[in-house]
């Protein structure tokens, strides 16, 4: 993907705040992180980076960050950090479906829900493109 206009250094510094970002997300929700599962992560910089994370209470997630909203599903929700991808585009436009869908005056969160679509669509063509998993 993109990761070939990034140095080494960029690249590692974007991986680094992308855990961050992760970890911060996890922390908002009230779960602590403990470890994580390198070997299942996928990093398709500067777009999105896909976390097998280990909580203090032994519960594995996939988090993703990235140029998307942070958001974390139970690891059992997807076999893999691919199919995390199509896990989360699904949950996203689902949000926004029942953004839309509700009688809200919100300007913003109709707003957010644009922006929902237009995240799950380009993370759904993300999971579908092999290249991206080779």
């Amino acid at each position: 993907m993109a990761s070939e206009e990034f140095s080494e250094a960029q690249l590692s510094e974007w991986v680094r705040e992308q855990y961050q970002r992760a970890n911060k997300h996890l922390a908002e929700q009230g779960v602590l992180f403990e470890s994580v599962a390198t070997e299942e992560c996928r990093y398709l910089a500067p777009v999105v980076a896909v976390w097998k994370i280990k909580s203090t209470e032994g519960k594995y997630y996939w988090v993703i960050s990235g140029d998307v909203p942070a958001d974390a599903i139970p690891y059992t929700a997807a076999k893999n950090a691919q199919e995390s991808l199509r896990a989360f585009s699904m949950r996203w436009q689902l949000q926004a479906e029942n953004i839309l869908q509700s009688d809200t005056k919100d300007q913003l969160r109709k707003d957010y829900a644009k922006v929902l679509v237009n995240k799950a669509e380009m993370v759904y063509d993300l999971f579908s493109n092999e290249k991206n998993w080779q």
